[in-house]
């Protein structure tokens, strides 16, 4: 990815980001053997699907619905994840399906910022 542009981030090395003379920010995310992309441009996002055809096999399996027991639901102005389903399956996995909720130590419908350059990470093993 770093030979067609991309930048890799220092953060989360799986991610590769790429930022067009244009304003299309690219972003794609690599895990094993699936790859989500992400485009703001329909046509320069099937470009790139036919640019990774040519260096790879490819399965294009439309908008990302779940991902790493990530579900993802998306509305006219928003795009929503949550575990809720990977939740319920650790529950009814442990026996716990019927106990009492208790309240979260996290704000809900917490909006997220842009986030600055991501920092460096020793790559290496300690």
């Amino acid at each position: 990815m770093t030979i067609m542009g991309y930048n890799q981030s220092q953060g989360d090395h799986t991610l590769f980001i790429n930022h067009s003379k244009l304003g299309v920010v690219t972003t794609l995310l690599v895990y094993v053997d699936d790859i989500i992309v992400t485009r703001n441009d329909l046509k320069e996002r099937e470009a790139l699907r036919c640019q990774l055809t040519n260096e790879f096999e490819i399965k294009d399996l439309g908008k990302l619905k779940y991902f790493l027991r990530i579900e993802v639901a998306y509305s006219k102005r928003a795009i929503f994840i949550s575990q809720h389903k990977y939740m319920l399956d650790l529950l009814k996995e442990t026996g716990k399906l019927a106990c009492k909720p208790v309240e979260m130590p996290i704000e809900q419908n917490h909006l997220t910022t842009e986030a600055s350059e991501d920092e460096a990470v020793d790559k290496g093993m300690h």
